[in-house]
């Protein structure tokens, strides 16, 4: 056991953010903590590293919080560099300070042993400090540090050359990835990490994810990345109004676990209060009759004894569910790219594609490749330096800008209300609180000040804002970061049902999964196998592979695969999907699929109605006289009894699920 919380509170003035928290860490475990954006979660990352202290009163005997003896934690806070002028490489070898320490007085040792008789008592006791100390040396990784130093670089999408550059030079993002390396380096045994995949590209995403699962110590992350979840941790912890539960698994394995434990409780509990009522009526009805006072003394007590099942609280999806189509349709071609070289001051990439009315093509590749660039030179921000872009006929662009979306120069006074109005100030007060309330921005919500409003906040109101206009062309960069898991999963279902065309920069590669009908690698001079391995395999099951793999941001019109290009195309709706070797159509027969349904529902229900007379039976020979005193039989009578009920719910689910199967292929 490497830290354990017990019952711990936190609060923030009047507000409750945790209580009753219950936290372990163990050994190696990789752990995650999930929930709604403004839960808890990086407060109890706080709790754990000791940046805030717990709300439970002095004295309180059910509070403890135990670290084990000489743990490090290692939390990645924010960071200002003090020394700008230190290079790069310099700031991050202080983390092997000790190392160099252990080196330092090694080599001192050596100098000092060539002045010495090698079997005088000076020299004995030198020598037992010196194998001392390279065994520390060894233990610390001092062989392969620099090495190590120098892979972690490259990973995080540094150039060899960058290591000499003084720190002052770095953007604020790449600071930020400094003191990520730094951290990593240190290796801590207890590792914090909040939300480590935002801003990093796809490469150095799968990296990390490696790095994290074999890292030696224990790791707990806060993400809203579903993949890199799914990768990485074994346990995952969840904060829902104000308490945290430990599920086995990763985030997947939770979802399925949750929603399991809630059917349960709700079924627990419907069948307490159906039993609660039926005593209740019972006592009602007989509680003044003279030969059934005792009777219903004793069903009071029942009641009074029953240990009460918590009337279930359904999954906190607050989110935005809007729905809208374009104004107008565009043309069937909605964009034309031929060899456009983007760039500022020297050319980043060149790219040519074509892209169709309806599809909706994911930009991915590595940081610094001109992803965002390419995005504001088709919007007019960056001019181009080469090559053309044509848009097409009745073309109507709606555009996200990542940044401006978060960090904005607006009066941070101002209120959403307010700020959506000045917008559009020929709207109506209920027309812009009814578009408001779509993306979940309550009654009351709409009276909050920009400078209140969160990242994932500032990213609905940018949306809201964008899709009023209802275009018919989406360019999106980044729109997914700063989202919690629910509200990417609402975002997904939007541009789903959308019936325009999309662009858009990701490297979320679940939502990439599930949008993407095609993707554009910008930047690799040749086809990347491990992405297309990623995008045949499909993360998210459900849907067909998509015909779609990007090579050198090259694409050939009327989707025709070259070297280094990606195959533009939509998965076929209806009668034949693609298959994932994209070289065969497998088709689809609705009478088949209808017949199977139909007859695997009659032998369902023909399995449910042997159960409910096996079940009659049992009871038959539950009430059976000469079976009240044989206490083995009635045992094993209502062992059966419990077995049969159960086997009866998982029927009446797969019939009702077959059903539903059965209405939706009637309603096609």
């Amino acid at each position: 056991m490497r830290l354990q919380i017990r019952n711990a509170d936190v609060e923030f003035g009047a507000d409750r953010i945790l209580e009753h928290v219950n936290f372990e860490i163990h050994d190696r475990e990789k752990i995650a903590v999930v929930g709604r954006n403004g839960c808890g979660k990086t407060t109890l990352l706080k709790l754990i590293s000791g940046d805030i202290e717990p709300s439970n009163p002095r004295g309180d005997e059910n509070f403890s919080m135990i670290l084990a003896g000489g743990q490090h934690i290692g939390f990645l806070r924010q960071i200002n560099f003090t020394d700008t002028q230190i290079s790069a490489g310099d700031e991050i070898r202080k983390v092997f300070a000790r190392l160099y320490d252990c080196e330092r007085r090694m080599l001192e040792i050596e100098a000092s042993l060539t002045q010495l008789p090698g079997d005088s008592g000076e020299a004995l006791k030198l020598l037992k400090e010196y194998d001392s100390l390279q065994k520390k040396y060894d233990a610390m990784g001092g062989h392969d540090s620099e090495r190590e130093m120098e892979i972690m670089f490259h990973q995080f999408g540094f150039s060899p050359e960058d290591l000499l550059r003084p720190m002052g030079s770095f953007s604020g993002g790449q600071q930020t990835k400094i003191a990520f390396i730094k951290l990593l380096l240190s290796k801590p045994d207890i590792l914090l990490l909040d939300e480590p995949t935002n801003h990093l590209d796809l490469p150095a995403i799968e990296w990390l994810e490696g790095y994290l699962r074999t890292y030696p110590k224990a790791v707990v992350v806060v993400s809203h990345d579903r993949v890199f979840l799914d990768n990485v941790v074994s346990v995952t912890y969840e904060i829902e109004y104000h308490r945290i539960k430990r599920y086995a698994g990763n985030y997947t394995a939770f979802v399925a676990q949750k929603e399991e434990a809630l059917a349960k409780q709700e079924k627990d509990y419907e069948a307490q209060q159906k039993e609660i009522r039926r005593l209740t009526e019972w006592i009602e009805k007989w509680k003044n009759t003279p030969t059934k006072v005792s009777a219903a003394h004793s069903k009071e007590r029942a009641i009074e004894h029953m240990v009460l099942v918590e009337k279930p609280r359904r999954f906190d999806t607050t989110t935005f569910k809007a729905h809208f189509s374009p104004r107008i349709s565009s043309y069937s071609e909605v964009l034309d790219v031929r060899k456009l070289s983007i760039g500022y001051d020297h050319e980043l990439s060149c790219v040519t594609f074509r892209l169709m009315r309806g599809e909706r093509l994911a930009i991915v590749g590595e940081n610094g490749k001109g992803k965002s660039t390419l995005l504001k030179t088709l919007m007019g921000m960056v001019p181009a330096l080469g090559g053309t872009f044509k848009i097409g006929t009745n073309v109507e662009i709606g555009y996200y800008d990542q940044q401006k979306a978060v960090i904005n120069d607006e009066d941070p006074e101002q209120t959403i209300l307010d700020n959506f109005w000045d917008t559009y100030p020929r709207l109506t007060n209920e027309e812009v609180r009814s578009t408001l309330g779509a993306f979940a921005f309550s009654q009351e919500e709409v009276e909050k000040k920009l400078g209140q409003l969160s990242g994932g906040e500032r990213v609905r109101l940018a949306l809201c804002k964008m899709f009023y206009t209802r275009p018919n062309f989406l360019i999106l960069d980044e729109p997914t970061n700063h989202m919690d898991i629910l509200g990417k999963e609402s975002l997904e279902k939007m541009l789903k049902a959308y019936e325009g065309t999309v662009l858009f920069v990701s490297h979320d590669r679940y939502f990439i999964n599930q949008i993407a009908t095609a993707v554009l690698n910008i930047g690799e001079q040749e086809a990347n196998s491990a992405y297309e391995a990623f995008e045949v395999e499909k993360i998210a099951g459900g849907s067909a592979a998509r015909p779609s793999i990007a090579g050198t941001g090259t694409a050939l019109p009327g989707g025709k695969a070259g070297n280094g290009s990606f195959v533009s195309g939509q998965p076929a709706s209806g009668k034949a999907e693609t298959s994932a070797e994209g070289s065969r159509a497998v088709y689809n027969n609705p009478g088949k699929i209808r017949s199977r349904l139909e007859r695997r529902i009659e032998k369902l229900q023909q399995n449910l109605a042997d159960s409910e007379e096996l079940t009659r039976q049992l009871k038959e020979k539950q009430a059976d006289p000469s079976m009240s005193a044989d206490y083995e039989k009635l045992m094993s009578i209502q062992t059966q009894l419990e077995e049969a009920e159960a086997e009866q719910e998982e029927l009446l689910m797969q019939i009702l699920e077959a059903e539903e199967e059965l209405e939706s292929l009637n309603n096609v």
